[in-house]
């Protein structure tokens, strides 16, 4: 799975693809149109943060490249992938459970914050790509 060079592109699938964790210097892209929201990524080797109409969708740290990132009312769905492990946090409803499930496997339920934010680990192996899906459980 590549990085994403263009830094944040819409798929034929309707999902969203985004970062670009190679890059030395931080980079961006606002004012991104994707089904009618406006989406801002900044990315670059320390860290990957994607917004959607000014509020927080996802960050981590050090920077990722995410594929085809799709988010719906009981969770998200993405691969991600990174030079080292990261930690992704992720904005989610308040006061809600998720299960997080990782390359298929329940990784256990969490809940999230006040905010609403989540967050959890991937662990890269040899470069290849990790499955995330977080559900409500």
């Amino acid at each position: 799975m590549p990085v994403v060079n263009e830094l944040i592109r819409s798929e034929q699938n309707g999902a969203l693809s985004f970062g670009n964790y190679e890059l030395d210097t931080k980079s961006k892209v606002s004012d991104f149109e994707h089904c009618g929201d406006s989406y801002k990524v900044k990315t670059f080797a320390e860290i990957t943060k994607l917004e959607k109409n000014g509020s927080f969708v996802y960050e981590s740290v050090p920077g990722t490249a995410v594929n085809n990132f799709v988010a719906t009312d009981d969770g998200v769905k993405f691969q991600v992938e990174g030079a080292e492990d990261a930690q992704i946090t992720l904005e989610l409803e308040e006061g809600a459970e998720y299960e997080i499930i990782v390359n298929g496997e329940s990784a256990g339920k969490m809940a999230t914050n006040m905010g609403g934010k989540l967050s959890l680990s991937a662990e890269f192996d040899g470069g290849k790509a990790v499955d995330i899906e977080v559900k409500r459980a």
